[in-house]
């Protein structure tokens, strides 16, 4: 009889490597700003006001890296595709692409409103806002807030192209 014991047939031939769940946690949790109590959304939108001052292109630049980056993250973690509180990198994407639809030289009253109507939509879910958060896995985890950010970016582009100084 040999000294080794079998292993099952069934086990994996390595353990996966602790980055391959600590990774993708890092960037849906938008590097864990996401843990941050009360209202993980709210602090996952307010990391990215920043990026206005930047302007539009890299606000709309932040949105698509977040959006990518988000939908590769969620689908390696299997208990983030119900939205748990802690994902927030859909926040960023959605928030980020409120600002892109401000002026370069926004004020803080523009930052602002882009906040709270971004805000508003990812919390209050009408139209299609709600379809998307119905959705199952990635797709319903990211679409709602892009869905949500866009809404609000029509309003501001509206809102400019009334006149409306922002």
């Amino acid at each position: 009889m040999s000294e080794q014991a079998e292993l099952p047939a069934n086990l994996p031939e390595s353990a996966p490597s602790a980055i391959s769940a600590t990774l993708p946690r890092f960037v849906a949790s938008l590097g864990g700003v996401g843990f941050l109590r009360p209202a993980p959304g709210t602090w996952g939108s307010l990391l990215v006001l920043p990026v206005a001052l930047a302007g539009p292109e890299a606000s709309l630049s932040l949105a698509l890296a977040l959006s990518i980056l988000g939908w590769w993250a969620l689908t390696r973690l299997p208990e983030a595709q119900r939205d748990p509180g802690w994902v927030v990198v859909d926040e960023g994407a959605g928030q980020s692409l409120a600002l892109a639809a401000l002026p370069v030289a926004t004020g803080i009253a523009g930052v602002l409103l882009a906040f709270l109507l971004f805000r508003a939509f990812d919390i209050l879910k009408p139209g299609p806002v709600g379809w998307a958060d119905r959705r199952k896995g990635p797709a319903g985890v990211m679409l709602d807030d892009i869905i949500a950010g866009a809404l609000a970016a029509a309003l501001l582009l509206a809102a400019r192209w009334m006149g409306v100084t922002l």
